[in-house]
């Protein structure tokens, strides 16, 4: 069992939620690609790799022998910073995945938070291999409270989870066979979590409980 987290901590929240989708997806036998992480990081050590060189040669010929050099690795740098940025904004956007099933389906999974806002916020886009137009997208917004496959003393549960991605992406669904995907089946999971509120100085964090009890 996972290192539980702590509830008050928004990034820890999501990071965690972040980490266990695509696990998830891939047993269900969606291909990840690493494509855009992989532009990222060599966007990142790109600039690294520059300001190192740049700075031992200048550490070993001194200022006079190497500002010529200088002038030009400094440019590359913010350049590249420059594109890193750029990628993280306009490429990236959030994606936690992006991935294909063997049947050609494509499928994209954004994610965010607000601020002192306890909410999961993913964005879905996917194709149908079956329609007339290959690369004709459908998306989905979809929203759910971080205490619906939480626990009080921050376990991250993860049957609830998968059932509320399944019941709610078809594509999810189909490839997980449509049984876990049942709402009635997502409610019950909910029941079974212990009945409390995560409180903090940002807004309280409620999971539901049991019939009958406060």
């Amino acid at each position: 069992m996972a290192s539980p987290i702590a509830v008050y901590s928004l990034p820890d929240l999501k990071n965690t939620t972040d980490d266990a989708l695509p696990n998830y997806l891939t047993s269900l036998d969606f291909r990840q690609s690493h494509f855009l992480t992989d532009v990222r990081l060599a966007l990142g050590y790109s600039a690294v790799i520059i300001a190192a060189v740049t700075f031992a040669f200048d550490y070993k010929l001194g200022w006079d022998e190497t500002k010529e050099y200088t002038y030009w690795a400094v440019i590359a740098y913010f350049l590249l910073n420059g594109a890193l940025t750029s990628w993280i904004w306009f490429a990236e956007k959030g994606k936690i995945f992006q991935g294909v099933k063997q049947n050609g389906t494509l499928l994209t999974i954004a994610s965010c938070v607000t601020k002192h806002n306890p909410i999961y916020q993913l964005v879905i886009r996917w194709t149908d291999p079956a329609a007339s137009e290959p690369f004709d997208w459908e998306t989905r917004e979809l929203t759910a409270p971080f205490a619906t496959w939480f626990s009080s003393d921050g376990q991250f549960i993860a049957k609830p989870f998968q059932q509320w991605l399944s019941s709610e992406i078809p594509v999810i669904a189909v490839a997980d066979g449509g049984g876990s995907h049942k709402r009635t089946e997502q409610g019950r999971a909910r029941s079974e979590l212990p009945s409390t509120m995560m409180q903090s100085k940002g807004p309280a964090i409620h999971v539901n409980s049991p019939k009958g009890k406060k």
